[in-house]
């Protein structure tokens, strides 16, 4: 069993991530399917549906997800690498304040992890957008640039499941 303010900031993490995913979509919806957008609207998903898992556990009543219907769309892709890099400086700094406040070891163990994932590649990926002006990247691609071959010829091959070579 959980206390009511861990209950709360549980609540509040879920509204943040279905917040982050209406503006996702949304952006997607208005500019195409635009990096990094493309890619972190899944992250946000799975966030969500991770914190939803929370509350049936904890048996917390799931809220109503009604962002797509409040949220307004930005005027260039510019805007909304600006407004996500600020997301996802808030998002970080609500989970700062509730590993401070909670000692629920699950509960902190999912907020470390939704922490560590806006802070390690959400930011940056937004951050990389705005630097580039706003000139997003088209396609599901890893937005790490051409990724290299490797070159043909002998060599050793490996087997990833064992992890050893041949």
């Amino acid at each position: 069993m959980i206390d009511e303010k861990t209950k709360a900031m549980i609540l509040q993490a879920l509204h943040d991530e279905y917040k982050a995913r209406a503006f996702y979509r949304l952006v997607i919806k208005t500019f195409g399917a635009v990096r990094p957008f493309i890619n972190i609207v899944e992250a946000e998903d799975t966030h969500a549906r991770a914190l939803e898992v929370l509350c049936a556990r904890y048996s917390i009543p799931l809220p109503s997800d009604e962002w797509e219907a409040t949220l307004r769309p930005p005027a260039s892709i510019l805007e909304a690498c600006r407004a996500g890099v600020e997301g996802e400086h808030e998002n970080i700094a609500m989970y700062d304040g509730f590993l401070r406040e909670t000692e629920e070891p699950k509960v902190r163990s999912l907020f470390q992890r939704l922490q560590a994932r806006s802070r390690e590649a959400h930011l940056p990926a937004f951050e990389r957008c705005v630097a580039r002006d706003g000139e997003a990247g088209q396609g599901a691609g890893s937005g790490r640039g051409p990724q290299q071959t490797p070159p043909a010829g002998p060599g050793p091959k490996r087997f990833r499941r064992q992890g050893r070579n041949l």
